[in-house]
């Protein structure tokens, strides 16, 4: 759970189309902060236009998680996707390049507030992209994709963890 004062009610956004995950990231979240769901593209869009938001937290596959990505990074709010079905290379580095601020596999999910902390305490400190979650994650990266999974775009990874890996 996050103690930091500095981060009680913030708002934050949750969209996915699995009610059982929506349910659980409420429960996970709701202590410190304060959450709206939304289970599809048009309803996240309707809380967007309406609302104003400190995070937000988008399921790729199901929900246009990309669209709302590119919504949610014009308005300036910091997102980290979850997923689980496109748990790729390929649509990290899409994640990445697209304004992602996490990319979190959703069997960690158990653990968002601490992601969610990490990307507000770096926006905070004016730092656009904190990629603590990239070094948390990434030997669970590389167990899933398997040896090699950054060659393909190798002089993409390797700018990358120069400029984002924290040193262990």
């Amino acid at each position: 759970m996050v103690n930091n004062q500095d981060l009680n009610d913030k708002r934050i956004l949750v969209v996915d189309d699995e009610p059982d995950i929506l349910e659980t990231l409420e429960e996970l979240l709701e202590d410190t902060f304060v959450v709206d769901p939304a289970s599809s593209f048009e309803e996240a869009v309707s809380f967007l236009k309406n609302n104003t938001y400190d995070v937000a937290i988008l399921d790729i596959m199901g929900v246009r998680g990309y669209d709302l990505l590119e919504a949610t990074h014009t308005l300036g709010i910091p997102s980290l996707m979850l997923t689980a079905h496109a748990l790729s290379p390929d649509n990290l580095k899409k994640s990445i390049e697209l304004g992602a601020d996490a990319y979190i596999p959703k069997d960690k999910m158990v653990d968002i507030s601490l992601y969610v902390e990490d990307v507000l305490l770096s926006r905070q400190d004016k730092r656009k992209n904190n990629f603590k979650w990239y070094t948390k994650l990434r030997p669970l990266f590389d167990d899933f994709f398997g040896e090699g999974w950054k060659d393909p775009e190798k002089q993409f990874w390797d700018a990358f963890d120069k400029k984002h890996l924290e040193p262990q």
